[in-house]
């Protein structure tokens, strides 16, 4: 048989929905499912803010229906320019943004734009997974540097100058992180900054879940950078509860002057290829900005309350624990004293319990022995899901939980 498919087709995965075709099956054989694996708000009882429901409509009544330039529409660009000086103190140009289709677009557009054969980015360990697929895809390799689950997950400075090479063309930052809901403090991320610029090496700070913050304080990186060039990744997914419009940007802020032409018409050349992003999704981005923004602090007040129940009940049952998330929506407890294989975890309790959680090890080597859980689901939900956790536990692992006691 003549091979068809492609080698690189190979070292794609995608945790987060890897067991979902399983939860499915289970679901059309009559079961109820409890979704914990993604982090989409509009699954549970969020919504998007009328206004910008109202923008999309109008658009397409005023003939929004066109392809855009590659680059995003010009007045989309200027207000995400606003937004980014307004909420994080960063002073870019519309001409320095790219619209993309989410962030997961901008990553390849990234890692298709800075690699070639053999070279590096160092990601954070655990990492959002589409990271390492895409640099994986493009022919490069993705370098993890520690990040220390002791210290609420903040990157490990000497770690990440250890792992520098010759080879190595950027550092990743996520902040606020996923999976471990780290906000990595302004010393961290100047100290990453100072690394960089050691170097010579470009900075790439996702920062998507940049407004939904509790008990810490978010600096963009951009805004603390003085002599390092930064690729900004950022959307509405989170922030603005428009998941399935698939919108996002990415900026390149260079106070060196020194790549950001280069930057900027690579990114682009990239973006042409795709044609645009969703021209009457980008009118609605704009209302977006430009409308009220109340929603946020409503959302975030309600997050942070089903974080507090979510960290109380996994401090409560036997086996497992967990740091205190500073942001975004997720948890990541530790589950490593009763159980190493968290993949083997999580395909039991799917099939026990019917609830989906995401295995650590998907984000990382030092994800082994933990879980993602998403903080979205209503208290009641959430109350059920960990029932039949605590439930799965005593069950499964009842003997070393009794050692651990």
């Amino acid at each position: 048989m003549r091979k068809i498919v492609a080698d690189r087709i190979g070292l794609i995965s995608y945790a987060i929905r890897e067991l979902v075709p399983l939860a499915r099956e289970m679901e059309r054989k009559g079961e109820k499912v409890i979704y914990l694996n993604i982090g989409d708000p509009l699954k549970y009882d969020f919504d998007t803010p009328h206004h910008i429901k109202e923008a999309l409509y109008e658009g397409t009544l005023k003939g929004y229906n066109y392809y855009s330039v590659s680059e995003g529409l010009d007045e989309l660009r200027e207000a995400i320019a606003y937004k980014e000086k307004k909420f994080n103190g960063v002073d870019i140009t519309a001409e320095e943004v790219i619209v993309t289709q989410g962030v997961s677009e901008a990553i390849a557009f990234i890692a298709a734009t800075l690699l070639n054969s053999g070279d590096e980015i160092l990601v954070p360990d655990p990492t959002y997974p589409l990271y390492q697929t895409y640099i994986r895809v493009f022919h490069g390799k993705p370098v993890f540097y520690g990040t220390i689950e002791e210290n609420g997950w903040q990157p490990d400075i000497d770690d990440i100058r250890s792992k520098i090479s010759e080879k190595t063309k950027a550092i990743v930052i996520i902040n606020p992180n996923n999976p471990t809901g780290s906000v990595y403090d302004e010393k961290t991320v100047k100290a990453i900054l100072d690394v960089a610029a050691e170097h010579d090496i470009i900075v790439i700070s996702d920062e998507i879940y940049d407004r939904i913050v509790f008990d810490a304080t978010f600096k963009s990186t951009a805004a603390l950078s003085k002599d390092v060039p930064i690729i900004g990744l950022n959307g509405f997914s989170k922030v603005y509860l428009m998941t399935g419009w698939r919108l996002g940007y990415m900026y390149v802020y260079d106070p060196t002057q020194k790549y950001r032409d280069i930057l900027v018409s690579a990114l682009v050349k990239m973006a042409r290829c795709r044609l645009s992003a969703s021209t009457p999704v980008q009118y609605a981005g704009i209302a977006a900005i430009k409308g009220p923004q109340d929603h946020v602090k409503d959302m975030v007040a309600k997050i942070r309350r089903r974080r507090d129940y979510l960290y109380k009940r996994i401090s409560e049952i036997d086996g497992m624990s967990s740091i205190l998330p500073k942001g975004a929506f997720y948890i990541f407890p530790n589950i490593s004293r009763i159980e190493k294989d968290d993949k083997l975890f999580a395909l039991k309790l799917l099939k026990e319990e019917k609830v989906l959680v995401v295995h650590g090890s998907g984000f990382g080597p030092s994800g082994a022995g933990h879980l993602r859980i998403v903080l979205l689901p209503p208290i009641e939900l959430l109350e059920e899901a960990m029932s039949r956790i605590e439930h799965f536990i005593k069950k499964m692992y009842g003997n070393r939980v009794s050692k651990i006691n």
